[in-house]
């Protein structure tokens, strides 16, 4: 059973890394860790179910290790006396914020002053406006797209 679902791990993991070699190479890790604790008298649910979950811890570990930068890369100047203090936002930056935040229903310009002009946390966002963290996360997407949408030059014609 369990040979037969990691062409479907295979396909799962290659969706999401887009690359045939280190998918291969993530599905063989795969196998390495799940065959050892599977039992045939496992139901095929279950399999399917310890499989992915595998695959994704896998995945995981793969990002993160992807994802460093080995310290010597990085350049020496990249801390700035004053944290950016002398970085100034264009003339008409605070116009186009203002015409975007204006345009957007109250909830959603609330978290996003919250959380991009305030620096608040989600949660700290959260329990300003009494919701849920994954309600602000939603109200912030939908924000974004709504400002990204207000933000966008009218089409000619």
């Amino acid at each position: 059973m369990a040979l037969r679902e990691f062409e479907h791990v295979f396909s799962f993991i290659f969706s999401r890394v887009g690359n045939r070699a280190d998918a291969e190479d993530l599905t063989q890790q795969v196998a390495l860790k799940a065959l050892p604790r599977l039992r045939d008298e496992y139901p095929g649910i279950a399999v399917r179910a310890y499989l992915y979950a595998t695959a994704r811890s896998v995945m995981a570990s793969f990002w993160s290790h992807r994802a460093l930068v080995p310290e010597a890369e990085l350049a020496d100047e990249v801390w700035i006396d004053g944290r950016g203090d002398e970085l100034t936002a264009p003339s008409n930056a605070v116009a186009c914020v203002d015409r975007m935040l204006n345009a957007l229903p109250a909830n959603q310009r609330r978290v996003l002053e919250l959380r991009f002009l305030r620096g608040y946390s989600l949660r700290e966002t959260a329990c300003e406006m009494g919701k849920t963290i994954g309600a602000i996360k939603v109200m912030q997407l939908r924000a974004l797209h709504a400002a990204a949408r207000v933000g966008q030059p009218l089409p000619l014609g």
